[in-house]
């Protein structure tokens, strides 16, 4: 209820009483109270209605994810240079080995590349003069294996030998760490030569400065590689062709795949295809007596619609497949032969494609072996195989060749014309195929280096790759794992700073954590020279420094292409209050200015009681006067 004023009013008081600008009674707070009320429960549901549209960030350590892109990583490399069979003095060995390293400063350069030395390596000498040599020093394979037994126990250290003899001045480069030289060099060009083989071999690999140039080998983002083999028959109905996979896995693929364990994770699968023709025509060649295809009519070779080469169900996610095929040319197009630009065929008789990662040889001897199976008595040529029905035969002659596949259709036997690769040509076919795998690598495959202070012969490995070629991978495959890995935690970081009300779950944040982490090991282990990636090594140091940096690749991409980063809530705050305010701001508008009005009211209806209360009180101290 409105109070009521106590002060007595005069008839002056009331004469000069205006309503407009007089009230006698106090005005009610009922009203006022009531609208701020409303006004104040829209306040207070303010939080609750911003925790309802809030996005849940997990926190993320930014510094140190824009901080990694700036870490300088740094692969300290230990050299040993070993004489054997001279006196040298002490002065002359303090004296080669600073010829050495300043042969080596010279070739490295200044520039630093990831995943060489650069000028972090050590050079010692070492002088055995008591040390005497048998005759294998002549077999290079026997003495190659003779150092590594003496030098075994050496670690990560790449070591030249240099052996005083009167032979010819020959340089080898063993399958494993170790180099050697044999002859009598003068002090000048025998420090060029050890510099040579320690920086242009040992650290680059045989390149010329040994950087890393667009994506590096053909490894997927999570570490893994499918090696997809397949046998194209282009025609079943001339001949199907066969081969001994399964002792080809054991003979060559499985040393390989053990021996890239540190690097990549390989599987390998084949398929045999009938019925794949290519797109493009050959034509005849009778100076060759082939037919002839030449590289500018590559891009049409691979039949797309017919090559059904994409087959395999363990080339998932991030993976990469590489295929390697054999094509065997029907017989209207035997043999086949890959020529060259400057007109020469091709010594391989294959072409590699790096885009796609697609490699692929030719057979160009249509007549290799042939398994007969049954052979009626009135068969031609029973008389030269009637006692060895299942063996397989190799025909030396094209025409002869001719003659049997023609006799086997008009007979048409119940199993056919059936060829099998024979375990030779398999061996040349794979080789081929190694050096193309070693190419998509970034590795050559010359038996021969040829350097400023002579050639060097390089051993091959069985495992298609020496120990110092997988060091020089391992470290590679490690800068730009780390490369990759500081690129993208840099861009997710810039991106979710950027991007306020982008989803961060928890699982991003732990593989942002992992991958940190990973990455912090890779590093340390690179301080220390732990990159030993050699073939059947499994030690849990080779497993830090070469999946460390894979782990930390993988990770940082599994948090940049989480499946919660690609959610439609990447809308701004103004975003959100245009969605909202349809909802709540007429409402809160109305309540808003009605607060605001019933305010003004009170403050006016307050001032006309005040007013009058003065008024009045004026008017009660002139009548006591």
């Amino acid at each position: 209820m409105e109070s009521t004023a106590t002060i007595s009013e005069s008839p002056d008081t009331f004469s000069s009483f205006d309503p407009n600008t007089m009230r006698t009674t106090k005005p009610g707070l009922k009203r006022l109270i009531l609208t701020f009320s409303i006004l104040i429960s829209f306040f207070l549901g303010l939080p609750f209605l911003l925790k309802s549209v809030e996005i849940y960030r997990a926190p993320l350590p930014f510094h140190e994810m824009d901080s990694i892109e700036s870490t300088h990583l740094s692969f300290p490399c230990k050299f040993q240079v070993m004489l054997l069979g001279l006196d040298y003095a002490t002065e002359t060995s303090s004296k080669l080995g600073f010829s050495i390293q300043e042969s080596m400063k010279k070739l490295t350069g200044t520039s630093s590349v990831c995943g060489s030395c650069s000028e972090n390596y050590t050079v010692s000498i070492t002088i055995d003069s008591s040390e005497t040599l048998d005759d294998s020093v002549k077999n290079d394979h026997v003495f190659d294996e003779l150092l590594k037994g003496k030098l075994e126990g050496s670690g990560n250290v790449y070591s030249v030998v240099v052996v005083s003899s009167d032979e010819e001045i020959r340089a080898v480069v063993g399958r494993f760490r170790h180099a050697w030289i044999i002859g009598r060099v003068s002090e000048v060009d025998l420090a060029g030569m050890i510099a040579e083989i320690l920086v242009k071999i040992f650290v680059n690999g045989g390149k010329d400065d040994g950087a890393i140039h667009g994506e590096f080998m053909p490894v997927g983002a999570d570490g893994r590689v499918v090696l997809s083999f397949s046998l194209l028959n282009a025609n079943p109905e001339h001949w199907i062709y066969d081969w001994d996979f399964k002792n080809v896995d054991e003979m060559f693929l499985t040393p390989l795949v053990k021996a890239l364990y540190p690097i990549a994770n390989v599987s390998v699968e084949s398929q045999v295809l009938y019925h794949t023709p290519k797109s493009y025509f050959s034509y005849w060649d009778d100076k060759l007596e082939s037919y002839i295809f030449n590289t500018k009519d590559l891009p049409f070779f691979v039949n797309s619609n017919e090559w059904h080469l994409d087959t395999s169900i363990s080339a998932g996610g991030r993976s990469k497949i590489l295929h390697f095929v054999v094509y065997v040319p029907s017989a209207d197009e035997c043999p086949l032969l890959l020529q060259l630009p400057n007109g020469e065929t091709s010594g391989t008789n294959g072409f590699i494609s790096p885009v796609i990662h697609f490699a692929l040889f030719l057979i160009q001897a249509c007549y290799m072996c042939i398994i007969v199976l049954k052979m009626p008595n009135d068969f031609p040529f029973r008389s030269w195989y009637s006692a060895d029905v299942g063996r397989c035969y190799y025909m030396e002659s094209s025409k002869l060749f001719e003659r049997f596949r023609k006799s086997f259709q008009t007979y048409n036997f119940p199993s056919a014309l059936c060829l099998h690769i024979l375990k030779q040509d398999l061996k040349n076919i794979f080789e081929v195929f190694m050096g193309q795998f070693r190419q998509l690598f970034g590795l050559k495959s010359d038996s021969i280096f040829m350097g400023l202070s002579g050639s060097y012969k390089l051993l091959t490995s069985e495992s298609g790759f020496a120990d110092w070629e997988l060091d020089l991978l391992s470290r590679q495959h490690t800068c730009f794992n780390l490369g990759s890995c500081a690129t993208t935690l840099g861009s997710l970081s810039r991106l979710v700073q950027s991007l306020p009300r982008m989803i961060i779950m928890d699982e991003i944040g732990k593989e942002v954590k992992f991958s940190l982490e990973a990455a912090k090991l890779a590093h340390e282990n690179a301080s220390l020279g732990i990159y030993e990636a050699s073939a059947g090594v499994s030690s849990s140091f080779t497993q830090a420094f070469g999946l460390s940096s894979r782990q930390a690749r993988v990770l940082a991409e599994d948090a940049f292409y989480h499946p919660s980063i690609m959610s439609v809530s990447y809308y701004s705050f103004e975003h959100c209050f245009a969605v909202y305010s349809p909802f709540f701001l007429p409402v809160a508008v109305h309540v808003l200015l009605a607060a605001v009005r019933e305010l003004r009211r009170y403050k006016r209806e307050r001032a006309k009681y005040l007013a009058w209360k003065a008024k009045a009180n004026v008017a009660a101290q002139v009548q006591q006067s």
